[in-house]
């Protein structure tokens, strides 16, 4: 975890430990935006069964693609910040060598 002071000062990253809080912010997000369009899509069944059915199968599409998506985001950049720290160990490793 990261403390209060760690905001002001450039030593160590704070998004590794704040990006999970982010995903599942994402994740929350998507899910109440796919139940409005379930909704929104059992609603238009009402006038139209066929354009409804079409909505009705986006939204749950759209869900599932959404949290793909915003789980592929989140590594992608915790990979970023670990391949930060493995170079920033390799260079120290070729200092203390006197490379």
């Amino acid at each position: 975890m990261f403390e209060f002071r760690d905001l002001f000062q450039w030593d160590r990253f704070i998004t590794p430990t704040i990006i999970k809080t982010f995903y599942w912010l994402v994740i929350a997000l998507i899910i109440l935006f796919g139940i409005s369009g379930i909704f929104s899509g059992l609603a238009t069944m009402a006038i139209s069964p066929f354009g409804g059915f079409i909505i009705l199968l986006s939204s749950l599409a759209s869900v599932v693609v959404g949290i793909i998506a915003a789980r592929i985001s989140a590594e992608f950049v915790l990979i970023v910040f670990r391949i930060n720290e493995h170079l920033g160990a390799i260079r120290d490793q070729g200092e203390q060598r006197g490379l």
